[in-house]
């Protein structure tokens, strides 16, 4: 099916030219001639929107389809209500009954995703960018990339305030990674919840570090919070802890004796773990697949699958037989981060996207070599001297591992991974090019 059409092909310019002018205005306002951040500003977004029209031509004329366009379609199903009434199509943007509506049922029985809150979230949220365009693709990726490029610019611009010696370094880690500015950057869930990601981290700093309790912080950080609850529930579950500790860390370093610092970050620590336990058993329908009682079951039951699916000539990937019990899957923890951050490697490649993608993962894997090269047995002392590279290595290891259980396919998880990927690399370019990792918070 034909997705991309010649309106793509008239519009996508014209979009092009009025983001880049709104954006070079916003630099021109933040960023002025000799600030130390104008020069990333700009190039960063131009790799987002490269990003999404690489995407677009790849599920187009490469695998001819794809969920990308799947989110579209809906897009268009919701917005073709407007023919009926505006009625209709605010009650299918906010996802209203259709057994309570039955006006509803002529769209709702086109969308395969409409249960689905996850993906129809997405959808609802291309619907509404495709106002501005007569709800055609290529505006509407790219609208998508500038809005995931605020979270990301923020991000950055958060860890830079920490480590502003660093800036060069961390806008590779954060803005020029290939995984995450091709994959996070099209219609996807993923573009969403890079976005959401994004102004989370920049607003729990902003407010629990900087005490700036604004109305902007508390909006973005209540949104982000929500779309990422509504989408990918499991970034939370890595997310929380991580920030736990970040700040726990951070305010117990005003604790003037050692020993009750000590105590006092053990039993914040056992209270955070108890904490999660509770969380995820409270709440086990509303997690679904991700809460404890599915997880493992889950991981075990897409690894006969995918296996099964793909065969040898694909590209699936095995952690070997493991019990699907939460004790099972936790054995396979070393395994699951590994493929996370360090795999696919070279000669696992069958395809041109998984090569590319073990390109990457070489890189990943030499720097951190590097890294551990460098610290030469201190790695852990260094850790611990600053939260924010705690936070980061908590983050990604929880992120990398619960991933890596699960999806068992190298195409999927160089998608599915990109949230960790800015953290994982913020931290070796923290731990490699610091000397004293105890640098005092500055305010962003």
């Amino acid at each position: 099916m034909q997705y991309l059409t010649i309106w793509d092909l008239i519009l996508t310019p014209v979009y092009l030219l009025i983001l880049i002018l709104i954006a070079k205005r916003q630099r021109n306002k933040h960023y002025p001639a000799g600030h130390v951040l104008r020069p990333y500003f700009m190039n960063g977004l131009y790799v987002k929107f490269a990003g999404a029209i690489l995407i677009a031509l790849i599920y187009q004329y490469y695998y001819g389809g794809g969920d990308t366009f799947q989110f579209f379609k809906h897009s268009q199903i919701i917005n073709s209500a407007l023919n009926d009434s505006l009625s209709t199509w605010l009650k299918l943007l906010f996802h209203f009954d259709p057994y309570k509506n039955p006006e509803l049922y002529p769209y709702v029985s086109q969308m395969e995703w409409y249960r689905d809150a996850s993906s129809y979230t997405v959808a609802a949220i291309a619907a509404v960018l495709g106002l501005l365009n007569g709800t055609t693709y290529l505006p509407i990726a790219l609208l998508f990339a500038y809005l995931s490029y605020t979270g990301i610019w923020v991000m950055y611009r958060t860890f830079v305030g920490l480590y502003p010696t660093l800036h060069k370094h961390l806008a590779i880690a954060f803005l020029f990674i290939p995984s995450t500015f091709v994959w996070g950057s099209a219609i996807f869930k993923d573009t969403v919840c890079m976005f959401g990601l994004g102004w989370m981290t920049y607003t729990c700093f902003r407010i629990f570090i900087n005490k700036d309790f604004s109305a902007k912080n508390l909006f973005f950080l209540i949104s982000s919070f929500y779309l990422i609850g509504i989408i990918k529930v499991y970034i939370l579950l890595a997310f929380l802890p991580a920030l736990s500790i970040w700040l726990l860390m951070t305010y117990s370093r005003k604790i003037l004796s050692a020993g009750l610092r000590w105590l006092v970050n053990i039993f914040f620590v056992g209270l955070c773990i108890v904490g999660f336990f509770f969380f995820t058993e409270r709440f086990t329908a509303e997690l679904g697949k991700y809460s404890l009682d599915n997880m493992a079951q889950t991981a075990a039951s897409t690894r006969g699958w995918i296996s099964y699916a793909s065969g040898e000539e694909g590209s699936a990937y095995d952690l070997g037989e493991f019990d699907p019990s939460i004790g099972g899957m936790l054995m396979k923890f070393p395994q699951a981060v590994v493929v996370t951050l360090f795999r696919p490697f070279i000669w696992e490649a069958r395809k041109v996207i998984v090569a590319l993608s073990s390109i990457e993962a070489l890189a990943f894997l030499f720097f951190t070599l590097k890294v551990l090269f460098k610290a030469k047995g201190k790695i852990f002392k260094w850790i611990g001297k600053d939260p924010t590279i705690l936070f980061c290595l908590v983050f990604s290891l929880i992120f990398a591992f619960s991933v890596g259980i699960s999806s068992y396919n190298f195409g999927a998880l160089s998608r599915y991974k990109i949230p960790c990927l800015p953290f994982f690399a913020a931290l070796l370019v923290i731990l490699y090019y610091t000397k004293n990792n105890a640098q005092k918070l500055k305010t962003v």
